[in-house]
């Protein structure tokens, strides 16, 4: 009775113990494994059978409390070994077809995210043969960073593997100055990493030096097993948080910028702009604008030196102030403000040139000294800026002298009354325009024709052309036959006209014809008596032809042989220096 007492007591604590191993697993607040979505996820122990068995606790090392923000990661990868004989009331069975037995305290992982609690010893491993274990720092309740490793389940002896470790900023702020080191173990031979780690004897270190809200950043290392003991791989990670308490410094400081034209005309006044600007922090005060002006320029007033009172100044704040002087000479211009502040702050402007100008026109008309009635006469005009400045809205009047008919002008020219008008635009300095203009006089006597040239802030100037208008007279003669072809032994008539389109009487008119051989002179009559010596046909002088007025003549010829014969009229005038000549052409044809 007694050994069944005892064996009692000893099966109760052994009972007793195992329940309390189980609900210490469940306490224990270890950072919990996520698992991929490839396939279901089991607990396993290291001889790959199904357990919640607690392994015996790893020692911890004491950190010292400088380094209690190091979340620190420890994985280890056990390369698999053949699993012990199983008891005998259990089936011997391979890896493939083992049946998994899920703790009570474990629910289904599906995701990712999906969060399970091990005890020591154990990790997660899902159905593609990688463990990925997460660890939330400082706790899972409360995350700031999230260190995520994803590791090969095991590995074979001195062949090359890869692993990775991914750091994500949990927190909707900017960490700073965020430190990983990977603790490498003995039996590791580090082959290459991405990024580029420093390191430190047998640890890689990486610095982020700002890491983003919600960014991640992942680092791949690579090596491989040089043992056939477990790999152990200690990841730490540190960051920081930046806060300060701030004092405002402010120093205010001025800027000032001076604009003022380049070209400028000495009749018009000369705009100058000041932008006073406080670009520095705090406020400005008093602040003043001085611009002494040089000499020979004034403000409107006669003065000859600017002050402005631009006041106080905020941070980033401005002031324009627009004024107008005034040059009383031309030549170049050079002058700067200069902005002050009642706490001496100073400012120069850069310094500015305006060139002040002047233009001045010249214009000059000319035409012939001597024109004829009813003949048209031409003039040109031409203008020049002999001044330094631009001529601006230079224009041309011609006006146009009494007695004349039949205006024409060259492009651009505009009728207003009794002038003609144009409209240069800018003449620069020694350039010149010329325009064109003619009449048709209709009355004898002088023509006295007058322009005048007029632009922007320059004096009207004129000039004067005299033409003395003379009649002309302008005799035309014509001769033609009033029957062609003309049959041999018949007759035919030379009409012979001489007309007077000038504007002055013709005087002393002569006419003379010559036969050809093959005509016979029949008869002749017309303004004056005619006679015939051989061949020659030849009239007494007109004394006088008027203005618009004709005189003719005719001369009655027999074809005497077949054949193209030519009649020769010659025409001479007391006006018309060389004699007019002209051959009119008869066919006589044979029957």
């Amino acid at each position: 009775m007694k050994k069944v007492s005892i064996l009692s007591f000893l099966v109760f604590a052994v009972l007793w113990s195992g329940c309390g191993i189980s609900d210490s697993a469940q306490s224990a607040d270890q950072s919990r494994p996520a698992v991929t979505k490839s396939g279901s996820s089991y607990f396993w122990d290291k001889d790959l059978r199904p357990t919640v068995a607690v392994p015996s606790p790893r020692a911890t090392r004491p950190r010292p409390a400088a380094q209690v923000a190091e979340p620190v990661l420890e994985t280890r990868i056990e390369p698999a070994a053949p699993p012990p004989a199983p008891p005998s009331e259990l089936m011997t069975a391979s890896v493939d077809n083992l049946t998994p037995v899920s703790p009570q305290f474990v629910s289904p992982i599906r995701t990712y995210e999906d969060q399970v609690s091990t005890r020591p010893g154990l990790v997660a491993v899902d159905e593609s043969g990688k463990n990925i274990l997460s660890m939330t720092y400082p706790r899972p309740d409360y995350g700031i960073l999230q260190v995520q490793k994803t590791m090969p389940q095991e590995v074979r002896f001195n062949v090359p593997f890869a692993y990775v470790i991914k750091v994500t900023n949990l927190t909707d702020m900017m960490l700073t100055d965020v430190v990983i080191t990977e603790n490498l173990p003995k039996d590791f031979e580090f082959k290459g990493c991405e990024p580029t780690a420093t390191s430190d004897n047998e640890k890689l270190v990486w610095t982020i030096d700002s890491l983003g809200p919600k960014a991640n950043k992942s680092i791949r290392i690579t090596g491989l097993a040089t043992g056939s003991k477990q790999l152990g791989f200690w990841t730490a990670v540190t960051h920081t948080i930046k806060d300060s308490a701030v004092v405002n410094v402010v120093e205010p400081t001025l800027e000032l910028a001076q604009v003022a034209p380049s070209e400028a005309l000495l009749c018009e006044p000369i705009p100058i702009d000041f932008v006073v600007t406080n670009t520095g922090t705090g406020a400005a005060q008093n602040v003043q604008i001085i611009d002494t002006l040089p000499a020979g320029m004034q403000t409107a007033d006669g003065k000859v030196k600017i002050v402005l009172d631009a006041g106080t100044l905020a941070a980033g704040e401005s002031r324009r102030f627009s004024i107008k002087v005034r040059a009383t000479r031309t030549g170049a211009f050079v002058h700067k403000a200069v902005a002050s502040s009642a706490t001496g702050l100073k400012a120069e402007a850069e310094a500015t040139l305006t060139n002040v100008r002047q233009p001045a026109l010249s214009i000059t008309k000319s035409g012939p000294a001597r024109g004829y009635l009813g003949r048209s006469i031409s003039y040109e005009i031409t203008v020049v800026n002999i001044g330094d400045g631009p001529a601006r809205d230079t224009m041309i009047e011609d006006i146009v002298p009494p007695g004349v008919t039949g205006i024409e002008a060259t492009a651009g020219a505009q009728s207003t009354g009794s002038k003609l008008v144009w409209q240069l635009g800018t003449l620069e300095p020694n350039v010149s325009k010329t325009v064109r203009v003619s009449y048709t006089p209709t009355r004898e006597g002088d023509v006295m024709a007058t322009a005048t040239a007029t632009a922007y802030c320059t004096q009207t100037v004129s000039d004067s052309a005299k033409t003395a208008i003379r009649g002309i007279p302008a005799s035309r003669l014509q001769v033609i036959d009033l029957e062609d072809p003309v049959e041999v032994g018949t007759t035919t008539t030379y009409v012979v006209t001489v007309s007077n389109e000038g504007s002055a009487a013709d005087t002393n008119i002569r006419i003379a014809c010559m036969l050809d051989e093959k005509l016979q002179y029949v008869s002749s009559a017309g303004a004056t008596a005619g006679s015939i010596m051989g061949n020659a046909v030849s009239f007494s002088p007109l004394r006088r032809l008027e203005p618009k007025s004709k005189a003719t003549w005719r001369i009655v010829v027999r074809g005497a042989r077949a054949g193209d014969v030519r009649f020769k009229v010659t025409m001479h005038t007391d006006q018309i220096a060389l004699p007019i000549e002209h051959t009119e052409v008869t066919h006589i044809y044979q029957q």
